[in-house]
């Protein structure tokens, strides 16, 4: 039996394993199909402390998992099922393996919203993403747009602009959700366009990529045509928490946890972006991370 299992290898999970390595817990740490978190598709961190000329998200995810690994941590791939409780811990099923701990921390992030249209499931990966630094290569001199009004929507539309002929950042209401800076950003940059009031409905296209999109005045109800070649999306995140439906409360999708970040079951922490549904920065993620590992330690030496 492990003594600590974390699941997620985000910044809250390769924090959480650095402090639980440091205190001999020898962490089995268990990467998704999302390995490294949604700071893999983050250009410039420019905001987490002791990098003064920033530092890009998996440069940063990277340094962290080999700073775990340095001090004895485990990364091995393995998606959950889902778990049970056991006598002195916990069963987690990965399928064709099972895996049993005394103590779990869970750091398995959220994963990018969709907008769940009817063609959406035809053009992803032919023209739809939610990932402007993943793909954003592939747009070089096409028109694009970029759809949401938050910081995340804005770093994308920036992030374009150094391959698009056109950037046009697609906003549902009236107003900007972001940062002061980032909304001085955009505005004083004349590549990029920004349509107000206005929520993407379709997508257009041939069998093999989009061509442009249907286009819905939210305040008038007039649907327009626009043509463009790649449309990315950056509406927000679900938390990844499927698996613990059932185990565990949650709020609106989230684990709940207090503020030691203890869950609902004793034995179980959460950390990183699957709790917080407020901040959700990496510096955050990176301190719930250590609560949640020295929480699990102080945990096991009471239970031992």
């Amino acid at each position: 039996m492990e003594k600590i299992v974390i699941l997620g290898s985000g910044i809250a999970g390769c924090t959480a394993a650095i402090y639980a390595s440091r205190a001999e817990l020898k962490p089995l740490v268990l990467s998704g199909p999302e390995e490294g978190g949604q700071l893999m598709y983050t250009t410039e961190v420019d905001n987490f402390p002791g990098f003064p000329e920033g530092i890009t998200g998996p440069d940063l995810v990277e340094k962290c998992k080999k700073q775990a690994e340095r001090f004895g941590a485990r990364f091995e791939y393995g998606i959950m099922n889902g778990f049970k409780e056991i006598k002195d811990g916990f069963e987690l099923d990965l399928g064709k393996k099972r895996i049993q701990t005394k103590t779990l921390i869970i750091a398995t992030g959220a994963s990018a919203r969709w907008l769940g249209i009817p063609s959406e499931a035809k053009y992803k990966g032919r023209g739809v993403s939610t990932c402007a630094t993943c793909d954003g290569a592939f747009y070089k001199g096409k028109e694009v747009i970029i759809v949401g009004g938050g910081d995340v929507a804005i770093e994308e539309a920036l992030f374009m602009t150094k391959f698009a002929s056109k950037v046009t950042l697609v906003v549902r209401r009236d107003v900007f959700r972001a940062s002061k800076i980032m909304q001085d950003k955009v505005r004083k940059n004349k590549m990029i366009k920004i349509v107000w009031n206005n929520e993407v409905v379709e997508y257009l296209g041939d069998d093999k990529f989009i061509t442009g999109v249907k286009l819905k005045d939210t305040k008038t109800g007039k649907i327009t045509d626009f043509k463009c070649e790649g449309v990315f999306l950056a509406i927000g995140h679900v938390p990844n928490t499927k698996f613990a439906e059932g185990m565990l409360k949650l709020n609106k999708g989230y684990l709940e946890a207090n503020r030691f970040m203890h869950t609902s079951v004793e034995g179980v922490f959460a950390a990183g972006d699957v709790q917080d549904f407020k901040f959700r920065q990496a510096i955050t993620a990176a301190g719930s991370g250590c609560m949640a590992a020295i929480e699990a330690e102080k945990y096991l030496a009471e239970k031992e």
